[in-house]
């Protein structure tokens, strides 16, 4: 069966293709989810998908105010859905439609940021918080008072000058990163194409990110190290190898049942969450 993940020119034609698609009780949603896991199933995959698709449109629609086409954030949304599904682990207890917003939520934020202007406006987490709640703001409001930026800064675990810049930022208007063909010398120089430093090769940000990298897989080597040798063994095929294997191929390799790989892998993650935590 052909998913719709991408909405096209005609939405509304989108819209009426996917209300066809069953919404899953609980049982039909974890059975599913037990034979993508368990067999790579995907058939289950996609019957997992389709059974939100519905979802995807309701939180872009929230996203409409950016000037962005519904079309285009449904699509990113759906993106954010695969990678829900691909993730999803029935046994934590949650169901695939609280589990799936973060990631739908995530994706469109990411698209939000990437098109509102030439210019990204957030990098941070925290500044991505704050571009979110101050642009909510910005829909009813004129600017902030100085006692409003206080309580946004303190809210969201950001300075002051923080919360001025973000508000100054989503105030103004686009500009065009390039000059302008009709612009001469004396104008050119205005334009951000000819001011704004690309740092991606300076030898210091280089080597920052390096050393960033190495200490973080130092951290994952020496939490692995502490696991016994299946553990080991059965997160690096599930997860670090090229070819991950799935729960029924390493189940046939150790002589137990599915589940219990399973519950060794939930064990094992469990303890090397642990140990990062304890060294970070």
């Amino acid at each position: 069966m052909h998913i719709p993940m991408v909405p096209g020119a005609n939405v509304d034609a989108y819209l009426t293709a996917i209300a066809a698609f069953p919404i899953l009780t609980a049982t039909e949603e974890h059975a599913l989810a037990v034979r993508l896991i368990d067999e790579d199933d995907v058939n289950a995959a996609m019957q997992l998908a389709m059974s939100q698709l519905r979802l995807v449109v309701h939180v872009a629609k929230g996203y409409t105010g950016y000037g962005l086409p519904l079309g285009d954030l449904i699509q990113e949304g759906n993106v954010g859905l695969l990678m829900a599904v691909k993730r999803f682990r029935p046994e934590a207890g949650a169901r695939l439609v609280t589990f799936a917003l973060h990631h739908i939520r995530s994706t469109i934020h990411e698209h939000i940021l990437r098109n509102c202007r030439v210019v990204k406006i957030a990098t941070t987490k925290a500044q991505r918080k704050l571009f979110f709640n101050l642009r909510r703001q910005k829909k009813s409001r004129t600017w902030l008072t100085q006692d409003e930026i206080t309580y946004v800064a303190e809210s969201l675990g950001v300075e002051p000058r923080d919360v001025r810049e973000m508000e100054s930022r989503l105030s103004g208007n686009d500009t065009s990163f390039d000059p302008g063909n009709d612009d001469d010398d004396e104008t050119a120089y205005k334009a951000p194409a000819a001011y704004l430093e690309d740092s991606r090769y300076d030898p210091a940000q280089i080597y920052e990110r390096e050393a960033s990298n190495d200490h973080a897989f130092g951290q994952l080597n020496d939490a692995l190290s502490g696991l016994d040798e299946r553990s080991r063994d059965i997160l690096n095929q599930r997860w670090l190898a090229e070819e991950k294997s799935t729960l029924q191929e390493l189940a046939s390799q150790y002589q137990v049942s599915a589940e219990r790989i399973r519950q060794l892998e939930k064990m094992a993650m469990t303890k090397v969450r642990t140990a990062i935590s304890l060294a970070a």
